[in-house]
């Protein structure tokens, strides 16, 4: 009899583990990247940076929705989104307000790599 109560305990907690699991094993969709502005100068040079990482806000849309994601002083950004399509933009606008690329996919399940260009214009 006592060892059917510990197998019985044992059932329970097995299946606890297994349904937090679940909810704790949910693998997160989104981008992360960097934001650069450029070209920073009319001519480019070997050995110097043409373009320059930017601090500003991302603002991913989707089906009406915004989602505004900042970006560290180094660009630097991680956005946390539902798996769809989104077109993105900046606030404020940097640039020319070209940003490349203008809509983006976000896959389940996945956080992918993906760097944003915001065109100067300086040519």
């Amino acid at each position: 009899m006592a060892a059917s109560r510990v197998l019985g305990g044992v059932a329970v907690v097995a299946l606890a583990l297994a349904i937090s699991g679940s909810a704790a094993g949910t693998v997160p969709s989104g981008l992360e990247g960097v934001v650069r502005r450029g070209p920073t100068t009319p001519v480019c040079m070997i050995g110097k940076p043409c373009s320059t990482p930017v601090k500003t806000t991302l603002v991913f849309t989707r089906l009406g929705r915004r989602f505004p994601v900042a970006s560290s002083a180094y660009g630097a950004y991680r956005a946390l989104l539902a798996p769809g399509i989104y077109s993105v933009t900046t606030s404020p606008r940097i640039g020319f307000g070209n940003l490349t690329p203008a809509r983006v996919k976000v896959r389940p399940g996945h956080v992918d790599h993906l760097d944003f260009r915001a065109d100067t214009g300086i040519r």
